[in-house]
């Protein structure tokens, strides 16, 4: 499929307001990082029309209540290939986006190559996909007629469940367009989504709302909301469960509220046991693919190595394997490292490195296979080369911190002091036999998702949940009781 380099614009991305189209006066305008070019006009909501919309719509008929959970699996089936193939509008004026032009379009605003936006885009048909089997999972294996009548019977035992909130709120990120999978079955358990786009990448979150409308679900289900700071936070405020994706700055205020499903950083890790260090050139694949799959931009990219022996010679034979990965033009077929949008990110984050090798306790081992500096421009964009660092000590400031690119440190430690003092991981993937070892991962309450083999911390296995489970988040069990001659 050809692919090309430019990018028809600007055009007009409306507001959803709970799937009634409206156009504002404010907009603002998402440009090309390669040339400044514009791409589109986006509308924006101010904070007060977020509020009205919330307000009205939990006094209002719930869109998704008559539509049978059984035929929401098949409209998300029918949306996968909606998304995948089908030219869907931007807006009622007859503006349209073909695949093509969403690839193009997603790669001009977001750095990402072409490459990396048609991977993740078959992330998010694979969950459209697979959305029966992902239910499964995350119901634990409920009939899911528990979703349309709120019964069902688990381990002979009948329970009931109630939805917890009117709608889900998302305020998402422009980091990656994998992300959106994690909102998407909220739409197969009847829930509304208010979606707030991250403000370079509007576009993906728009294609699959557009896919799904395309494919039947009713149209009201759906909050479009291009808005700041106090829209966001009123989107917070309003949906009775929300999902928040940011750094630690901004996720931090909402960590201990319950109604706030927190996706900051990952600090995923990759832990190599004391039983298979010696075969540490056996697993450097499954390291790199951990530390540099999808540009290295996922919260589920690896930023921690962590082994009780060889931490040098493994630090530099990965870091001359991630050295191959060099920038390319956004439409090569090879390339595998993303631009920044903004050149000032890629900026502050190689100053910040620089600032942690000052400090001592730390090489970039990787400069020693890099001809010039870490940041470097191609293709009208920013880039940051693949960078390993080996520190002396997981407490060095470069050691268990997440940047937005191919980047890892190395760190070495007895094994008995790993478990405790890896901190919080979204994913550990562990490389051991060692039963006391698997056994002590599995009790830490530090890890969310565990890998237990040589598999990459970047693997997703969808009908396993993924910092939290969805169901759990917006149903809650509650005790009942029928007399059953009634």
């Amino acid at each position: 499929m050809h692919y090309s380099r430019r990018v028809p614009a600007p055009v007009h991305l409306p507001v959803l307001r709970l799937g009634v189209e409206y156009e504002s006066l404010e907009r603002l305008e998402l440009k090309s990082h390669r040339d400044g070019e514009p791409l589109a006009l986006v509308s924006q909501a101010n904070a007060g029309m977020v509020r009205r919309d919330l307000l009205k719509a939990s006094a209002g008929s719930d869109p998704l209540r008559d539509v049978p959970c059984a035929r929401l699996l098949e409209m998300c089936a029918e949306a996968a290939a909606h998304f995948m193939s089908a030219t869907l509008p931007l807006n009622e004026a007859g503006e349209t986006q073909s695949p093509e032009q969403y690839v193009a379009a997603l790669s001009a605003s977001s750095g990402l190559p072409h490459t990396l936006c048609r991977a993740n885009m078959e992330k998010v048909a694979t969950v459209l996909r697979e959305m029966p089997g992902i239910l499964r999972g995350l119901t634990r294996g409920m009939d899911l007629e528990v979703i349309d009548s709120g019964f069902a019977e688990q381990g002979g035992v009948p329970v009931c469940y109630a939805r917890t909130a009117d709608a889900l709120g998302v305020v998402l990120p422009s980091n990656s367009p994998g992300v959106n999978s994690i909102w998407m079955p909220a739409i197969a358990l009847k829930t509304p989504v208010v979606l707030k786009p991250g403000s370079e990448e509007p576009w993906t979150p728009l294609r699959i709302v557009r896919a799904l409308i395309a494919a039947g679900v009713p149209r009201a289900a759906f909050g479009f909301y291009p808005t700041d700071h106090e829209g966001a936070a009123a989107i917070l405020d309003l949906c009775g469960r929300s999902l928040l994706f940011g750094d630690d700055r901004t996720t931090a205020p909402h960590a201990a509220s319950p109604a706030i499903q927190v996706h900051g950083p990952g600090r995923s890790k990759v832990l190599v046991g004391a039983d298979q260090i010696e075969r540490w050139p056996e697993f450097l694949d499954v390291l790199a693919d951990s530390v540099a799959t999808n540009g290295g931009r996922s919260c589920i990219n690896a930023s921690t190595v962590i082994v009780p022996a060889h931490a040098d010679a493994l630090a530099d034979a990965l870091a001359k394997g991630l050295a191959a990965l060099r920038p390319r033009d956004h439409d090569d077929e090879a390339a595998a490292l993303s631009a920044f949008a903004d050149p000032r990110a890629a900026q502050a984050i190689d100053a910040a490195i620089e600032r942690g090798l000052a400090a001592g306790g730390a090489e970039d081992v990787s400069a020693r296979y890099r001809a010039g500096p870490r940041l470097v421009q191609h293709d009208g964009g920013a880039y940051l080369l693949p960078t390993v660092v080996r520190c002396n000590s997981i407490d060095h400031p470069l050691a268990n911190t997440e940047y937005l690119f191919a980047f890892t440190s190395v760190v070495e430690m007895p094994q008995d002091e790993m478990i405790s003092r890896i901190g919080p991981s979204l994913v550990v993937s562990a490389i051991t036999k060692d039963p006391a070892l698997r056994a002590a991962l599995v009790a830490s309450p530090a890890i969310d998702r565990l890998n237990l083999g040589p598999i990459p911390t970047s693997r997703v296995e969808w009908d396993q949940p993924h910092e939290g489970n969805l169901f759990e988040f917006l149903y809650r069990r509650r005790a009942i009781q029928r007399d059953e001659t009634w």
